[in-house]
C-alpha cells in the first residue's frame, strides 16, 4: 500500500486573507506531497508497507530501519500535515465540552490561546505547537521537527492525542507573514476548525 495525498477539503483561497493562496498550495502540494513520496520510498518492499500511517507512527519506536530518522521525518510530515489540513477552516466557533474543558484546564479561553501563543513563539526552529489530550487532561505542548504527539515520549518526547495543532515551520508562514512569527500564530485563531477540534476530543 502507497500513501496518497490527500485532497484539502476547501480551495486553496479558502482561508484567506489569513492564510494564503500561494502558501497554501505550495504547502500542500510541494513540502506534502514530499513528505509522502519520500515515506512510500522508503517503506518499499518492507514488512510495514501495509500499515495505515497512523498505525506506523504509533509503532515506530518498534521500528528497525537503518534511515528510520528519515522515516520518522517525513512520515511525521505526512501524518502531521493530514491532520492539518482537517484542522482548518473559516467561521467555526469554540463552544461545547471542548470550551468547557479548556477553561477548566487554563482558566479562560484568552488565557489558553495566551499560552499557546508563548509556547508557539518561543519554540525555538522547526516544528509544531498542539493541544492535546493526556489522559483526560488537556496540555499545550510542542515538538520539533515532524515529530507527532502520538510517537510517544521515547520519540517525541510527549504524549498526547492531538486536538488541535499549528505549524511553525517557516515554510507554513513566510510568503505572507515573513519573519513574522507572532502575526501567523495569531491568524491561526480565525482558521482554526473547532468543530473538528471537538469532534476529535469525544474519540
Amino acid at each position: 500500500m502507497s500513501y496518497i495525498l490527500p485532497a484539502l477539503p476547501y480551495s486553496y483561497n479558502a482561508l484567506e486573507p489569513f492564510f494564503d493562496e500561494k502558501t497554501m498550495k505550495i504547502h500542500h502540494t510541494k513540502h506534502h506531497q514530499n513528505y509522502v513520496n519520500n515515506t512510500n520510498s522508503i517503506l518499499e518492499k518492507t514488512a510495514f508497507s501495509s500499515l495505515s500511517i497512523d498505525e506506523l507512527i504509533s509503532i515506530l519506536n518498534e521500528i528497525n530501519l537503518e534511515n528510520k530518522i528519515v522515516l520518522q521525518n517525513n512520515a511525521g510530515g505526512h501524518i502531521n500535515h493530514s491532520f492539518f489540513w482537517k484542522s482548518l477552516k473559516l467561521g467555526t466557533i469554540l463552544q461545547g465540552d471542548l470550551k468547557i474543558e479548556i477553561e477548566k484546564e487554563f482558566g479562560t479561553i484568552d488565557l489558553f490561546k495566551a499560552k499557546f501563543e508563548e509556547v508557539a513563539l518561543n519554540h525555538f526552529g522547526s516544528g509544531w505547537i498542539w493541544l492535546v489530550n493526556q489522559n483526560g487532561i488537556l496540555s499545550i505542548v510542542s515538538t520539533v521537527n515532524q515529530d507527532n504527539p502520538l510517537m510517544g515520549k521515547l520519540i517525541s518526547n510527549t504524549y498526547g492525542y492531538p486536538i488541535i495543532g499549528l505549524d511553525v515551520w517557516e515554510h507554513a508562514y513566510y510568503l505572507k507573514y515573513n519573519n513574522r512569527r507572532l502575526d501567523y500564530i495569531k491568524a491561526f485563531w480565525n482558521v482554526v476548525n473547532w468543530e473538528e477540534a471537538s469532534n476529535r476530543l469525544q474519540k
